[in-house]
């Protein structure tokens, strides 16, 4: 099985950036609400990052519906194709909507949007308490709804990365390819084979030192009183 090519640089970095700020996002949203003392400073954080994935997210789609994808494994059939094209288009529907919903909400309630601190955003949706009512309502189910497809998305990556070992994770790393051994450990199949007149003169070169020892005559042992 080839090794599955992966999404280009900036898309890698994208995802996981966009993967951070939502987890942020939902996290503190979900601890505002429970929350009295802290709902103020929190509610302000919530509408930051919410403005921050808005923007994220509108230039990942556009980076994705301008680019071609990588080809999927040839574990993934017709009808999981399918099914996760549309999860993918889901999940951006889902996190672009989220944030215009949740702007919305504030609009209708007659509170300014205040993001960084101290921006305040244009109102997009008209005070009316009942147009709050049921934008808060939304804001909810769109919260729940995201928090099911990306757990569907991560769980069927993970099938594929542990169970099919088709490398679908690794599609979205960020981390360094393994570098290829150096040259001079690569024995090239193209590369000549010694010439066998160097390897005469080599195994020569090696011989002389044995002739000599053998030929060279015996040393005068009587001389050093050794002898019979």
């Amino acid at each position: 099985m080839t090794a599955p090519v992966r999404y280009p640089v900036r898309t890698r970095i994208l995802h996981w950036l966009t993967a951070v700020l939502v987890f942020s996002t939902l996290f503190i949203g979900f601890v505002m609400v429970t929350s009295l003392g802290s709902y103020a400073s929190l509610r302000g954080v919530h509408m930051t990052l919410g403005v921050v994935v808005l923007a994220i997210v509108a230039v990942r789609a556009a980076n994705r519906f301008t680019h071609r994808v990588p080809k999927l494994p040839d574990t993934v059939g017709w009808v999981e194709h399918k099914l996760v094209v549309g999860s993918e288009l889901t999940l951006y529907a889902v996190m672009l909507a989220q944030p215009l919903v949740g702007w919305a909400m504030v609009s209708a309630s007659g509170r300014p949007a205040v993001v960084f601190g101290s921006l305040a955003l244009p109102r997009i949706a008209p005070f009316d308490a009942d147009l709050y009512f049921v934008l808060r309502q939304t804001h909810s189910l769109l919260a729940y709804a995201l928090v099911a497809v990306i757990a569907a998305h991560v769980s069927a990556v993970l099938l594929h990365t542990l169970t099919l070992r088709d490398g679908m994770l690794s599609r979205m790393t960020v981390g360094l390819r393994r570098r290829p051994p150096h040259r001079r450990q690569i024995v090239s199949a193209a590369d000549p084979p010694p010439d066998s007149a160097n390897l005469r003169t080599l195994a020569a070169a090696a011989m002389h030192p044995a002739i000599r020892e053998c030929t060279s005559p015996a040393p005068n042992t009587r001389r050093h009183g050794w002898g019979s």
